[in-house]
């Protein structure tokens, strides 16, 4: 008899048509799509574990999940096989044999989220560019002009450890302090076509820290956005980060800027897991269609 395993994988997912990656009885969600795949495929003995819940409409470049199987064979088959019963929006990029005591969650040691924003403005007396169906799944489209010097000057305010209870809520009554290692703003160098005939900057914010709390990063990016068009100043980013008052923080940037670009593990997990995915085309890259 073939006994149970536990197996790692590398996901990708676009996450427009899913209400985030925990399951859900009655609402499409990646971790289920993940599971009625597999349950094609092998004997699954557990559910999917995640190393982060994506809320709805938030996509993953590097999401790591793992879960127990019966299989036989070897694990490039299960691969492929798990694959098949995906949709276009799911990939498993990698499959490997998880070591004992290994957790995509509690393992890690950092996330590293981007979002990413389109700005096309209009010149004055022209009406401000309308949206594209093509950008709308994965980026978020503004049409006002936003100071990035700014906007990076508030999010160095973030780097260290704070107390985010400003910007998220913990789950389980867990502490809201967390450790921001990176928080910038950066204009992309790829070329946008026009809009509208209006040209285009993309810019990517890219924040990394040991975890997030709930819509910390939309959050976040939420109240950059504030200070980029010139609602709020820097200085009061670091008053509203040391007041821990969630009434404060601006509202949420929208789900589809918002990718978890990759989990990162102590140097031999990392090197385990992410062996032989880093010179794969991202999924990310293959699906940006703008």
């Amino acid at each position: 008899m073939t006994p149970a395993r536990t197996i790692c994988a590398l996901v990708a997912y676009d996450g427009t048509d899913f209400h985030g990656f925990q399951y859900q009885a009655n609402a499409p969600s990646v971790q289920g799509a993940l599971e009625t795949a597999l349950d094609c495929c092998c004997r699954r003995e557990g559910r999917v574990t995640g190393a982060g819940r994506t809320d709805a409409g938030v996509h993953a470049n590097g999401q790591v999940v793992t879960v127990p199987v019966v299989w036989g064979h070897e694990l490039a088959a299960l691969e492929r096989a798990w694959n098949v019963h995906l949709s276009p929006t799911i990939s498993v990029r990698r499959v490997r044999e998880a070591p004992i005591g290994f957790h995509p969650r509690f393992s890690a040691s950092s996330r590293t989220y981007r979002y990413t924003v389109l700005m096309y403005v209009a010149p004055t007396g022209f009406p401000a560019p309308k949206h594209s169906p093509l950008t709308d799944r994965f980026a978020l489209l503004v049409t006002q002009p936003l100071d990035v010097a700014a906007m990076n000057v508030a999010a160095s305010a973030l780097i260290g450890v704070h107390d985010f209870a400003t910007f998220g809520q913990a789950t389980h009554g867990e502490s809201t302090q967390r450790q921001v290692v990176a928080a910038q703003w950066q204009e992309s160098t790829s070329s946008l076509p026009a809009l509208d005939g209006f040209p285009g900057r993309r810019l990517v914010f890219t924040i990394t820290a040991n975890a997030f709390l709930r819509q910390m990063v939309r959050n976040v990016v939420g109240t950059l956005l504030r200070v980029g068009r010139g609602e709020m100043t820097p200085d009061d980013v670091a008053a509203m980060l040391a007041a821990c008052d969630r009434r404060l923080s601006a509202p949420p940037a929208p789900p589809q800027g918002l990718v978890l670009e990759r989990v990162t593990y102590p140097p031999d997990l990392d090197r385990w897991i992410h062996a032989e995915a880093l010179d794969e085309t991202s999924f990310a890259r293959r699906h940006e269609i703008f």
